[in-house]
């Protein structure tokens, strides 16, 4: 492997804190699902109002926070949100066999799953003991072979709860006046034509299961598919975007992602601060970082200005507002690779390959980018930091030492 020659460093959430933390506290804080913000805000990418303010494409402005707090609350991005696989996610017959109750009928469900033997509480029974406080009899007393669940199900469905629906699983038999639940005259008043093939009543289930009594189940029974809205009771003719079940702030979360800038990272800012007070510098010091074009005015522009003792403490400082591009394209990073190379080379060295140089960020696919263009990558997790400031130590051979917290 080729001698490190560079250190490629991302600024927040590697040697500051990370704005994702002050994401996690507003979703907790305000009752929003966990991920939704990030989500939100990686699918408005590449030209939603967050990205265009990186590439300095747009001012920080009244408009941007507009903008901002609408893509935050994208009702058709919301609709994928919660579409979106998750781990260990089952499909609707799953859960009814793992939990028959949740969907609704739960003595054919489990008639269907089974050929155990029906419970008290399968039956309705609510206790064991008869009225008067004698015990029921045992079915050991019983001579006759106990009969399954599914068994008894097949002989008298109205013991067990749903009659119609069992019927339609158990046989292929034309359902009767009483089985539609017809009593009123009108329904007699229209007999069907002697010419029309009468259906089954499990045809008629699985055509229209809500007309027979418990749709949610007897789709369970047909098919794995995941619930619709319709199953759930949702009106047919009800909008598909609905409004978000909460409100974002756009202009107090974009306040509390930069505050959490201000502060250093506690393992990897001591460190950072080692590395740039050494002298000589055994490594280049560059950072890639997607940046906020604060205007004059704003009480955070002067410590992100390319002349703040923050900036100097890099050889290389390539921000994402000034070049116009910003991670994970790949040309950022080639941009950021030319510079090292060229100061190398302006300092009488032989120049910087891609893999004499170590990249650490906190975002996967930053990451990816880094490792496709030939550089050496190291992730630096939310709440990580100190594990990735060993791997620098085994890495570079520097080690840390108390120099009194750091001036990121």
């Amino acid at each position: 492997m080729a001698p490190l020659k560079a250190l490629l460093f991302d600024i927040g959430g590697v040697l500051v804190l990370s704005p994702f933390q002050a994401i996690v506290d507003y979703e907790r804080e305000n009752n929003i699902p966990s991920g939704w913000i990030n989500f939100a805000i990686s699918r408005s990418s590449p030209n939603g109002h967050w990205q265009r303010l990186e590439r300095g494409e747009i001012p920080l402005d009244d408009d941007f926070f507009k903008g901002f707090g609408q893509d935050l609350c994208n009702t058709d991005v919301w609709e994928d949100f919660q579409k979106r696989p998750r781990t260990g996610r089952k499909k609707l017959k799953d859960l009814a066999l793992a939990n028959p109750t949740q969907l609704g009928d739960p003595v054919s469900l489990k008639a269907e799953a089974a050929d155990s033997e029906p419970t008290d509480q399968d039956r309705g029974a609510q206790s064991s003991s008869l009225p008067d406080g004698s015990e029921g009899a045992s079915q050991a007393s019983d001579p006759r072979p106990s009969k399954s669940l599914k068994e008894l199900a097949t002989e008298n469905p109205t013991q067990l709860g749903d009659p119609v629906s069992l019927k339609a699983e158990t046989a292929d038999s034309e359902p009767t006046e009483h089985d539609k639940g017809a009593s009123s005259p009108s329904s007699q008043a229209n007999p069907p034509s002697p010419s029309e093939k009468p259906q089954s009543l499990k045809e008629l289930a699985t055509q229209n299961p809500s007309q027979l009594g418990d749709p949610v189940s007897l789709k369970a029974e047909t098919a794995a598919s995941e619930p619709t809205d319709q199953d759930r009771g949702a009106s047919s003719n009800a909008p598909t975007a609905r409004p978000l079940p909460f409100a974002i702030d756009a202009p107090t979360l974009f306040r509390n992602m930069m505050i959490i800038l201000r502060a250093p990272d506690p393992h990897l800012g001591p460190y950072f601060t080692h590395l740039s007070h050494l002298s000589p510098r055994p490594f280049l010091l560059g950072a890639l970082s997607n940046t906020i074009p604060f205007p004059p005015s704003h009480p955070f522009a002067a410590a992100s200005s390319p002349s703040s003792a923050p900036r100097q403490s890099f050889d290389v400082f390539v921000a994402s507002a000034e070049v116009g591009l910003r991670k994970p394209h790949r040309a950022i990073y080639e941009l950021a690779l030319r510079e090292l190379d060229r100061l190398d080379r302006e300092r009488g060295g032989e120049g910087v390959a891609p893999g004499e140089v170590l990249f650490l960020d906190d975002i996967a696919e930053n990451v990816r980018m880094g490792a496709t263009v030939g550089m050496r990558t190291l992730r630096v997790r939310l709440g990580e930091t100190e594990g990735a400031v060993r791997e620098l130590e085994r890495v570079t051979g520097v080690r840390r030492k108390d120099v009194g917290g750091s001036k990121l």
